[in-house]
């Protein structure tokens, strides 16, 4: 974006859903148009000689980190499935000075979550962004708590001091804003006799509205997206997907400058008309350097 400001997309992508060239093809133009710096991707999943990921990087010839969540088998998920992989990436326009990738608690045979990490060589310096995807079922509270609490201490990891630069933190999180596992990441709730505080990127730019349907409320499971109709069991109209940061800086680092619901453009035209994927995406400015 800047030399002082990163612009971040996260989206879940969806796998490998039909129509795929069509969703793909869309997606790469609004992310042209975005022109972010990072993209943080969940469900990704092999795509040609490579992955979903791949090909939304391809256009820009940037760097890409996909790290494989599970890996199932023929029959997996029922007779007549067939065997395959899905993971989360990171693409990014600057090179990666170090990459890493933590296997989060409450692990299923059909269902693995991660945090995946790349340092980032951006004109400000070296920055730690990282992508998780968190167990999705309503009454999975409990394991997105354990799973947020790896989390917390693998970016601490990364060093939190008044120093080190900020860090960003993003993803399908699967929890709504008042969810305790989403409070935790606020500083606003106590799990395992813990706190931390990040800032939630739309919360910094926009008051909480409550529940409603579009982007405007910052919903990104939305019943306005055809998609997302066959699974309305898990409750729709919800802000799931987040860009977090830690605390801002003295000097201004760490500042969220914008924040907005993205990738909700159609193609096509009434039944026929898609999105890119089930879930809207979320951009964010962020100061990366002092100023």
């Amino acid at each position: 974006m800047t030399a002082t400001r990163l612009r971040l997309v996260t989206l879940n992508l969806w796998g490998t859903e039909p129509p795929l060239a069509r969703r793909l093809d869309l997606a790469r133009r609004q992310l042209a148009t975005l022109d972010p710096d990072v993209i943080a991707l969940q469900e990704v999943k092999p795509h040609g000689d490579a992955t979903t990921a791949h090909a939304l990087a391809a256009a820009r010839g940037d760097h890409v980190l996909y790290v494989p969540a599970l890996r199932w088998a023929d029959g997996a998920f029922g007779p007549g499935t067939v065997g395959g992989e899905e993971g989360l990436a990171i693409v990014s326009r600057w090179p990666m000075l170090a990459r890493r990738a933590l296997r989060l608690p409450y692990a299923r045979p059909t269902e693995a979550r991660l945090l995946v990490s790349a340092q980032l060589a951006t004109p400000a310096g070296p920055i730690w962004v990282h992508t998780t995807h968190l167990h999705y079922r309503l009454d999975d509270g409990a394991a997105r708590a354990a799973q947020v609490l790896a989390i917390d201490d693998a970016i601490r990891a990364c060093g939190r001091g008044n120093d080190d630069p900020p860090q960003l933190l993003c993803g399908d999180f699967n929890a709504t804003p008042d969810s305790d596992e989403v409070r935790f990441l606020r500083g606003l709730h106590t799990l395992a006799g813990r706190r931390t505080h990040f800032q939630d990127a739309w919360l910094r730019r926009h008051d909480e509205p409550g529940r409603g349907a579009g982007p405007a409320q910052g919903v990104t499971w939305s019943s306005d997206n055809q998609h997302t109709r066959p699974l309305r069991s898990l409750d729709l109209d919800r802000r799931i997907d987040y860009v977090f940061v830690t605390t801002r800086k003295k000097d201004g680092r760490g500042t969220v400058h914008d924040c907005q619901v993205a990738l909700t453009d159609r193609d096509g035209d009434g039944a026929d008309a898609i999105c890119a994927s089930d879930h809207y995406a979320v951009c964010a400015d962020v100061q990366i350097a002092a100023g």
